[in-house]
């Protein structure tokens, strides 16, 4: 595979964000994107491969597939597996690794019991190589494989963020219904939010809407500061790493005044919380966190944005106090930001009612699990 320029690989995608995540790979130089369901598929030489793990937001995971084979039982998947690559060059007894399965086969319908197949293959080779085996470690492994069954064939794949890529660095401290950053960071996308205009959530919470939406701003790549997995790889050329880091950092916009960016949290826990998640990502000249209520807070004159992902229920909060929140929500909206662009992220079609406003666009995503609506009021 690694004499061929061009790898074929697929981004791991928040459900909801597959088209927006195809335009982030696209804009990035991936080639050949296709959009599906949770998952984006592309093709890129090393060089993009690299940039995608350092720049890309909206991803969990990146995989590059090295293998793919007819699979029709447990047979094919022995056999396969042990051709798939050059396990000498790729897993030495002193490395350990995991597996991750996902699809089905004939005889194969369980991913544990299919990843284990994976990993008899693999120390059944180490064994006959070097009479020593790998141990499996699924916190920190130095290989990281992922193996898609169905349609009769198999496909493997290494996993080269060691962890998922939403984890940016910045986030110790968390609400109790977190929103992911990478589903964050596509919420943004959607806005079209470029920071030129005031940015404002009246609920921030942990204040994740707001950091995504400045880092993106100012082009700061999400991964600078972190380990990949793909350092670990027999192929890692660290020449051209470094080329893409240094293209990363020079990307960044340094002299890029921001209009107003502030979060306004009526729980002083959660903004104290807000606010370390500001300093952490080195924000904290860029964005302000108000511990007040927002009802009671003046939004900026010139016109701008509203993000915002209120409560709906299913984790926090009593129906009827929602539907004073959402009222309430809906009366500031109208009061201090008419002609702005409203964004409410809903899992509760009940309580945005209350907003009495009427979305102009409705976008499905999914919000750890909860099926929700991201949407688009233009305030009048």
């Amino acid at each position: 595979m690694g004499r061929i320029n061009r790898l074929s690989a697929v981004a791991v995608v928040p459900q909801g964000l597959e088209a927006a995540a195809g335009e982030e790979l696209s804009a990035l130089g991936a080639h050949a994107v296709r959009p599906g369901r949770r998952a984006v598929s592309f093709q890129a030489d090393m060089a993009c491969l690299y940039r995608l793990h350092l720049q890309a937001r909206l991803p969990f995971r990146l995989l590059r597939q090295v293998a793919r084979f007819a699979c029709q039982g447990r047979d094919d998947l022995y056999d396969g597996i042990r051709q798939a690559l050059d396990w000498e060059h790729w897993l030495h007894p002193s490395m350990t690794f995991r597996v991750d399965v996902t699809g089905t086969a004939p005889g194969l319908n369980h991913s544990h019991f299919t990843a284990l197949q994976v990993k008899n293959a693999l120390v059944d080779a180490q064994r006959d190589l070097w009479g020593q085996r790998s141990s499996i470690d699924l916190e920190d492994p130095d290989l990281s494989l992922h193996l898609h069954l169905g349609r009769g064939e198999a496909q493997l794949s290494l996993d080269g963020s060691g962890g998922s890529l939403h984890r940016r660095g910045y986030r110790a401290a968390m609400g109790a219904a977190p929103l992911k950053e990478n589903l964050a960071a596509g919420l943004i996308h959607l806005t079209g939010w470029d920071g030129s205009q005031p940015l404002v959530d009246p609920c921030c919470g942990s204040a994740v809407l707001l950091i995504e939406a400045t880092l993106a701003a100012l082009r700061q790549a999400p991964g600078l500061e972190r380990h990949f997995a793909l350092e670990g790889w027999a192929d890692f050329q660290p020449e051209l790493w470094g080329k893409e880091i240094d293209r990363a950092r020079q990307r960044r916009r340094g002299d890029l005044t921001l209009p107003p960016i502030v979060g306004i949290e009526a729980d002083p826990t959660i903004a104290d919380q807000a606010r370390t998640n500001v300093e952490a990502a080195g924000l904290s000249d860029c964005i302000k966190i108000r511990c007040r209520d927002f009802r009671e807070v003046t939004f900026p004159q010139t016109r701008g944005v509203v993000v915002c992902n209120p409560p709906y229920g299913v984790r926090i909060g009593d129906q009827a106090q929602l539907d004073a929140l959402y009222g309430d929500l809906g009366r500031t909206l109208k009061a201090q930001a008419s002609g702005w662009d409203a964004w409410v992220l809903s899992g509760n079609a009940a309580v945005t009612s209350a907003l009495r406003m009427k979305a102009s666009r409705r976008i499905p995503v999914s919000n750890g699990g909860i099926d929700c609506r991201w949407l688009h009021y233009q305030v009048r």
